[in-house]
Order: C-alpha cells, then sequence, then structure tokens
C-alpha cells in the first residue's frame, strides 16, 4: 500500500513540480512556543510519548474529543500508556490535520510508513524509540533546515538561552500579556529587575520599554501580542492612569482600554527599532474553568471566538499611522470568517501583512481558504508563509504539510492556464520561505 506516498495533498501534474523547488527550502519559524533552554540543553526524548505528548495540545484536545480520561492525558499515567491510547483514537481522526501530522512525523522522523492504531501502536513505539535513541533537538532542526526560531517569552525572561545553535538561531519575541494584566505581584518584581518606579505608570511604561531594549539587544525582531477583540475608545493618559492605579482591581473592560492605550506606545517603540507586531485576535481563552484550574493555561481549553471588530482594528492601525507610530505588522485572525476583511485591511496602511492560517485553521480546508483568500482580497506572493505555533519539535512537519498545499493551490492555477509556472515557482519559494526572510531581514 502506497500509504502517504510522496504525492500526499499533491494534486495536478505542476504541484509535484512545484513542491520539489520548495520541499528543501530551509524554515523561518516565527512564531512557535519551545522552551529555549530545553534547545540550550539539546535535549533528547525518552521515547515517542514524550516526543509527542508532553506539551501537544492539538493532541490532547484530540483525545478528549474521544472521551479519553484525563489522566491518559495530561496526568500520571506513563507516556507508554498515553501513546497507545492516542494510538487507539488515531483511525477516527479522519480529514483532521493532526492524521496527516502524525503520519508526517512518522515518516519524516522515523522512516515508518504504516498508519498508526491500537493494533501496530507497539511496534511503532518500540520501532520509535530505538530511533530516539540518537535523535536530539538540534538533531530535529537540522533534519528540517529550521534556520530561525522565534521563541515566545516574557519581558522578565532572563533570555540566557537564546543564540546560535549549529545552524539555527534562536531568538526572542517580546510578549508581554503578563505584564498588561495588571498583575501587582508582577509589576513589583517589573520594578525590581529593571530599577524603575513602578508605582506610576510613567515608571511602568518606562520599564517596560527599558526591557524591550533587552530584548532588542538580545536579537528579538518580533512582538506579539494576542486579543478577543478591540474596545471602542481609545482613552487618554489621564484615563490609564487611573485604571493603573486601580491595578488588579480594574475591571476587565478598565483592563482591555488600558492594554490598547500601552500597545500604542510599545508599537512606537517596534517602530524605533524594526521589530514587528503581530496581533492574534478572535481567540476566547480558557473557556472551561474547571479543567484550567486543573491543568492551566495552554491545555486545550481555547476556542475560536467571535469575529472582531474590523472598524476598531482600522481605527486602532490608523491612530498609529498618524502618530508615525506603524510598525511592519502581521494579522492573524482565528475566526476564518473574517479572512476577507482581514485580508482587505492589509491593503489600506503600508506594511502590514497576513499571517498563516492560525491554530484551527492550519488545517487542509483552513489553509486552502485562507489562500484562496488573501489571492483574492490582499496579494498572495507577499504572505510570509506558515508558523509552527508549536510547543512540540516534531511540529515542523507542519511546514512540509503547508508547502504540500500551497504547491497544489498553485499548480491547478497554472494546470488551468491561468497562471505561468514560472510565476507559480517564484510565488511558491517566496511564501515557503524569502519573504519571511525579508521581513526579518535575516
Amino acid at each position: 500500500m502506497n500509504f502517504f506516498g510522496k504525492k500526499i495533498l499533491l494534486q495536478g501534474k505542476y504541484a509535484l513540480k512545484l513542491y520539489n523547488e520548495v520541499k528543501d527550502l530551509p524554515i523561518i519559524d516565527y512564531h512557535c512556543h519551545l522552551n529555549p533552554d530545553e534547545i540550550a540543553d539539546n535535549k533528547g526524548f525518552s521515547n515517542i510519548g514524550e516526543m509527542w505528548l508532553k506539551y501537544d495540545h492539538y493532541k490532547w484536545r484530540a483525545m478528549r474529543l474521544c472521551n479519553v480520561d484525563e489522566n491518559l492525558i495530561t496526568g500520571e499515567a506513563s507516556f507508554y500508556d498515553k501513546f497507545k491510547t492516542y494510538a487507539s483514537i488515531v483511525p477516527k481522526l479522519a480529514g483532521n490535520p493532526l492524521y496527516y501530522w502524525t503520519h508526517l512525523e512518522l515518516k519524516n522522523i522515523f522512516n515508518i510508513n504504516l498508519p498508526l492504531n491500537a493494533e501496530n501502536a507497539e511496534y511503532i513505539w518500540n520501532e520509535a524509540n530505538e530511533k530516539l535513541k540518537s535523535i536530539k533537538i538540534l538533531d530535529l532542526f537540522n533534519k528540517f533546515k529550521v534556520k530561525y526560531v522565534a521563541t515566545t517569552d516574557d519581558p522578565l525572561d532572563e533570555l540566557n538561552f537564546h543564540g546560535n545553535y549549529n545552524n539555527t538561531l534562536i531568538a526572542p519575541t517580546f510578549r508581554c500579556d503578563k505584564a498588561l494584566s495588571l498583575n501587582d505581584e508582577y509589576i513589583k518584581k517589573l520594578g525590581e529587575v529593571t530599577g524603575e518606579d513602578t508605582s506610576s505608570l510613567n515608571g511602568f511604561l518606562s520599564a517596560l520599554v527599558n526591557r524591550l531594549s533587552y530584548f532588542a539587544n538580545c536579537g528579538c525582531k518580533l512582538a506579539d501580542h494576542g486579543f478577543g477583540g478591540f474596545m471602542r475608545e481609545i482613552i487618554s493618559e489621564k484615563e490609564a492612569e487611573n485604571i493603573y492605579l486601580k491595578g488588579e482591581n480594574a475591571t476587565s473592560k478598565e483592563k482591555e482600554c488600558f492594554f490598547f492605550f500601552v500597545l500604542k506606545i510599545l508599537a512606537k517603540e517596534y517602530k524605533k527599532r524594526n521589530i514587528v507586531m503581530q496581533l492574534h485576535f478572535s481567540a476566547l481563552r480558557n473557556v472551561n474553568t474547571i479543567m484550567f484550574e486543573k491543568t492551566g493555561a495552554d491545555s486545550g481549553f481555547d476556542v475560536m471566538g467571535e469575529d472582531a471588530n474590523i472598524e476598531n482594528i482600522a481605527n486602532f492601525l490608523n491612530e498609529l499611522q498618524k502618530n508615525n507610530a506603524l510598525p511592519k505588522t502581521v494579522l492573524y485572525t482565528l475566526n476564518r470568517t473574517a479572512n476577507e476583511k482581514t485580508a482587505v485591511l492589509t491593503g489600506a496602511f503600508p506594511r502590514i501583512y497576513n499571517g498563516a492560517a492560525w491554530w484551527f485553521n492550519d488545517s487542509v480546508t483552513g489553509i486552502k481558504k485562507h489562500l484562496s483568500d488573501v489571492a483574492e482580497y490582499s496579494i498572495l506572493g507577499t504572505l510570509p508563509g506558515m508558523v509552527s505555533d508549536s510547543r512540540s519539535y516534531s511540529g515542523y512537519v507542519r511546514f512540509d504539510f503547508y508547502r504540500r498545499i500551497l504547491c497544489t493551490f498553485l499548480g491547478e492555477l497554472v494546470e488551468k492556464g491561468e497562471y505561468s509556472y514560472k510565476a507559480a515557482e517564484k510565488t511558491a519559494k517566496d511564501i515557503s520561505y524569502y519573504n519571511a526572510k525579508e521581513l526579518l531581514n535575516i
């Protein structure tokens, strides 16, 4: 059986030809959640269960959807039992991106070309674990030609583990969610680390900019901010000061207003330092409070929120533009019904880019729709390509997954006589690698 053969997801006579031009291009992963300390240690893996199921909330969510007991997902069960349980649910995942990723990982990392299931789980466990004896994180980076990894880091992080490792540059991303939550303990620590008096708003802002400068000196090229939707009003400094003094007692609405007041200031600082601002929106976080208390954040209990108000996003970008504070910006929407509106918005301001099909949308149909929407409402050839958005070191097969779908999309246009092959080849290469390289000036 030619299971997951070389033509998987490649449809039409030009798709494979295009894919052969891009499959070996390096990877620039400008948004992920890998642990820089583990990378610095060049950590190995005790078994495939640890590699696959220690951090991957995509797999956790699928197991919960199949009514697997939480002990076999994030609980105290052994990785062996967790792996066998995951194997048992894989045959149910028809059409789910996990089915593709799982088998691309088996094939590309372990040279195993079998459909994973309960019956062969023991065999695959043993085969994969034998190969893992000689595989560490940097081996995976080398195998997948990972050139650049942007981790997601808090302003208080010391960034001791970032730098060059063999052929891969590990760089920080400035993500200040905790700082903007108005947590009193966090703000106190921010003051201690920076030597700023954070009892006032000005002191707090100076402390944040202080840490941003530190990040920039450590090679930071990206900032990242996530939110559900934009508040309509843009508050004054006096209003922001009043909210800041309330601290943790501020209402959720006040905290949202404060978030965008600070973001306006940070955006100007990003522009000064040529740091790319990423905005992720329409995610509804931690909807299951009982499980959030049990397993913590980023455990698979976030969902697709309402379509963010494009008028508010446009107003915010316009405010930045008027104040000469608009940096290069990448927009991601979790609610793909906003693809068209987001794509159109990128044409209204300079240096605004469509982000990849994000999170729940990095599926076959999600990526196809994203490519189609960007092509029709923006400019496909400017896409900076895929991100792993992953906590899994084996997750770099997602770039291969994406490139295959991209090549089929472009190949079909060529086959219909609607696009030249030469243009398709350049576009495929640009989206797969060169646009991200240019965006980050790598």
